[in-house]
């Protein structure tokens, strides 16, 4: 991990670092959360990563409601951000800090409409096939919650959430256009926010039958 383009920072980013984000076309995010349910699991670090490869992680306090600089980079309509499975980390941005995240781009959904030759969609496949780069997942369930004492492992483990998802958005944009899929991926990412809030809601089956 390059630690000169690498910055970790308590509660929200830095004002330089959002003007920094703010000029970008894009920006990678993730997140890392104690489970996978946002009403019991609370949200425990946000990362973040430009075409630069300059990767912020923010570790969110427990009880944290609100961070005003990452609410405003992650609301800003000029700035896609791209997630890997984005109804997760929304959902988790939205729960947590109140963050109605806008516009949207997701590797996961980009994936499975362009990719119909493979059912293999999460993020280490992706990236193996597409980047010829083997992600080391040794470090996924963990303890988050210890955001304090982060160690390196777990840290690469972060910035190696965001490092592929803009190249990753860059390739698989050009296969949704070349398969004449890419309005049918804009119309999905739309949509992202309204399952994040039937997820909140905890309606399950609303689409099911």
């Amino acid at each position: 991990m390059d630690l000169s383009n690498f910055q970790v920072c308590d509660r929200d980013l830095p004002s330089e670092t959002l003007s920094r984000y703010l000029s970008a076309e894009a920006i990678a995010v993730d997140t890392e959360t104690m489970g996978l349910i946002p009403q019991r699991d609370r949200l425990c670090l946000v990362q973040l990563c430009d075409a630069q490869n300059y990767v912020t992680v923010v570790r969110i306090a427990k009880g944290q409601t609100h961070s005003p600089n990452l609410k405003k980079l992650m609301e800003a309509s000029e700035v896609t951000k791209v997630f890997h499975f984005a109804r997760f980390d929304v959902a988790q941005l939205s729960y947590n800090l109140d963050i109605q995240t806008q516009p949207i781009f997701c590797t996961k959904i980009a994936s499975k409409l362009a990719r119909t030759y493979t059912a293999s969609h999460g993020l280490k496949a992706l990236v193996q096939e597409l980047e010829q780069v083997e992600l080391n997942k040794s470090s996924q369930s963990s303890d988050w919650g210890n955001a304090a004492h982060l160690s390196e492992e777990q840290l690469s483990y972060a910035a190696n959430d965001v490092l592929y998802l803009l190249s990753l958005r860059q390739k698989l944009s050009a296969m949704l256009k070349r398969e004449e899929r890419w309005e049918l991926a804009q119309q999905c990412f739309a949509c992202v926010p309204t399952f994040v809030s039937l997820d909140l809601l905890q309606y399950k089956d609303v689409l099911e039958h």
